[in-house]
């Protein structure tokens, strides 16, 4: 593909790079451990991947990481999967999360929000007030380190404390939001068999209360190992009869405790999509998160104390647990509960003006969302502190970048970030001291030695290839539970490439240095032999006002040939009529290629979802090519499982 000279959408200015943290630590890493001087971004990028053990170390020390023990080495085993860091050591994660109550305790650790969108303040005192007096109940209630701790909450302060007494305790945090049903919580918790169960009565969503006793109730009978339940009443309700009331357990004033683990002691459990089968339950570590987050959000991000830091997040996704790292580096973070859209489109503009955050994450989607809706951030709303709006969940498309360039700020940092539950990180993204090109993401990160490569394991440049790490990174997984020999993670990421990570995205890296997301490999288009990503269509398609959303698939025929077909959700008052047709065809053509116009146009009453807000591409080309439907996907991962029997009565209608 074309990587010609374009001109950068946004460069930092030299006062920005000057004072960003990134640009302090290759000073620091140059003077005390060899990183190179010069060269910037590019230069210190190659040294820590090429000296993966002194980079990691440097971050260990630039971030006053406090092992209790020392580490032998930085790196035992270098194999992936399997890699060994820090063996020795033991820390603590909520440790270091609560870092800042010794000197700012007055001020706010976590400002929550709901959809009156007024913002409260939990103090940083308060903050780990809360979390000493938990953590001593739970040790009172028998939980020890490796225990699992499970929360069925929304994104409120409440979770916040329970994930941080939880880690301060060594036992292992997994959540799930509140809208997921029974099934699909159980499919996740059974796996894990959880020992104390913090949970709602309900929940606010779009300007409505939904109760969820119910599935409480559900959850206590279909859970055995339950040993406690902790009761939320978020709407007031009494407490069910034989569980214990929040407030209770977080009323004494308890210096906290925190149980010094090994590096590599497991800190919570992230779940993937599940679409096809039980969810992945990927355990990782609290040191491995430690350090990963720490550059993620302390260099990558450029957060520090005087920062505020909102992303639009649930806790069934790993941008929470990401969200709730930004203690790590004082950073105050805010909590939306709520809708993203409510009262109006505009709803996460508003929040952030009210919150006065300094960086802003969202989904590639609520961009898009705002600028089909006519929303005008920088006119609407007062956006002066924040400095960067970072997105991610799927590829931000060329026109998003040029949307938050046009209507938020033309001197604003727009960090397209991609990685994942697997490392709950990211892969490529934010960089503040590299300029910003449209539609691409700004670098790979440190100590990520990420490349594109194509089937035979050679790397590309400007060209399409596999989304590979080729050495370790601290936050990959320890291991899935339930996996006793390792086969279901190593068929994961290493089935394809031995010993190197195989994501499952099609990505570019340019000469520039720069990545370029294309979607999924493993839903990937393949006409006549050349591969396309479905995020290229759906930028097209999706810039006209008639199309809410898009799915297209490719699907090999029994008799070998290749059918794709696009399905279109229309907006309110759009028909599919001939001229809408030939505006989507010729959209497509003149804009990507005459290879990427459908066989098909085909309306759909919607497009399914898996409860994190990714399209399901897999399962739908599993439909189309006559895989019933308990087979092709597992209900319990989708957002609206009614639209699937569309797309299987299709099938049978094709067939």
């Amino acid at each position: 593909m074309s990587t010609a000279n374009p001109q950068p959408l946004w460069q930092p200015d030299p006062e920005r790079i000057a004072k960003a943290r990134i640009t302090r630590f290759q000073a620091w890493a140059a003077e005390h451990h060899g990183a190179p001087a010069e060269g910037g971004y590019p230069a210190l990028h190659r040294w820590s991947v090429d000296r993966l053990d002194t980079f990691w170390k440097a971050v260990t020390e630039w971030f006053d990481v406090r092992f209790s023990t020392p580490y032998a080495r930085v790196l035992g085993d270098r194999a992936m999967p399997g890699a060994q860091w820090f063996p020795g050591a033991t820390l603590n994660y909520a440790e270091h999360a609560l870092r800042a109550a010794a000197d700012r305790p007055g001020e706010p650790a976590l400002l929550c929000v709901d959809e009156t969108h007024e913002p409260r303040p939990v103090t940083w005192s308060e903050l780990r007030r809360q979390v000493g007096s938990l953590a001593a109940e739970l040790r009172a209630l028998g939980v020890r380190p490796g225990d699992r701790v499970s929360g069925y909450l929304p994104n409120i302060p409440q979770a916040v404390v329970a994930l941080l007494a939880t880690a301060a305790v060594g036992a292992v945090w997994t959540s799930c939001a509140p809208d997921f049903g029974a099934r699909s919580v159980l499919d996740r918790f059974q796996q894990v068999e959880p020992v104390v169960l913090f949970t709602v009565d309900g929940y606010r969503y779009g300007g409505k209360e939904h109760d969820r006793r119910e599935i409480v109730a559900e959850l206590r009978r279909e859970l055995p190992t339950l040993r406690a339940v902790v009761h939320i009443p978020l709407l007031g309700t009494d407490a069910p009869e034989g569980t214990l009331e929040w407030s209770a357990l977080t009323a004494q004033d308890t210096e906290p405790v925190y149980e010094q683990v090994p590096f590599d002691h497991p800190l919570w459990v992230l779940y993937s999509s599940g679409t096809t089968g039980l969810p992945k339950a990927i355990v990782q570590s609290q040191g491995g998160i430690l350090v990963e987050h720490l550059k993620q959000l302390g260099l990558h991000c450029d957060l520090g104390p005087e920062d505020r830091f909102f992303w639009y997040t649930s806790t069934g996704w790993m941008m929470w647990n990401f969200l709730v790292s930004g203690l790590l580096t004082g950073t105050t973070i805010v909590l939306y509960d709520g809708s993203p859209g409510h009262p109006d489109t505009g709803a996460q503009w508003r929040i952030a003006e009210r919150t006065g955050a300094t960086l802003y994450g969202t989904s590639a989607a609520y961009v898009m969302a705002c600028r089909k809706a006519g929303v005008h951030p920088a006119r609407d709303y007062d956006l002066s502190t924040v400095e960067c709006v970072a997105t991610t969940g799927s590829p931000l498309p060329p026109d998003g970048f040029r949307w938050l360039h046009d209507e938020v700020r033309e001197d604003l940092w727009i960090a397209s970030v991609s990685g994942g539950t697997d490392v709950c990180s990211c892969f490529a993204g934010a960089v503040p001291t590299l300029p910003v090109y449209t539609g691409e993401l700004q670098a790979p990160g440190l100590g990520t030695d990420l490349s594109s490569w194509d089937p035979s394991g050679r790397p590309l440049v400007d060209e399409v290839g596999e989304l590979v790490v080729t050495q370790p990174m601290p936050s990959m997984p320890i291991h899935f539970w339930n996996d006793p020999d390792g086969s279901r993670y190593h068929d994961s990421y290493f089935d394809t490439y031995p010993g190197v990570w195989r994501h499952g995205d099609w990505i570019t890296v340019t000469s520039r240095g720069s990545v370029i997301i294309h979607g999924r490999s493993d839903s990937t288009l393949n006409r006549q032999g050349v591969r396309m990503g479905s995020a290229d269509i759906y930028e097209v398609v999706e810039r006209l006002p008639e199309i809410r959303e898009s799915l297209v698939i490719g699907v090999e025929q029994p008799d070998g040939g290749y059918w794709m077909p696009l399905f279109v959700h229309l907006a309110p008052g759009a028909v599919l009529d001939e001229t809408l047709l030939d505006r989507v065809k010729r959209a497509i053509r003149e804009q990507l290629s005459p290879r990427h116009v459908p066989d098909e146009i085909i309306e759909v009453p919607g497009i399914p979802h898996t409860l994190t807000g990714k399209r399901i591409e897999v399962p739908v080309k599993r439909l189309l090519q006559g895989t019933p439907l308990d087979k092709a996907v597992n209900p319990g991962s989708i957002d609206n499982l009614a639209l699937l029997a569309f797309y299987e009565k299709l099938a049978r209608e094709r067939a």
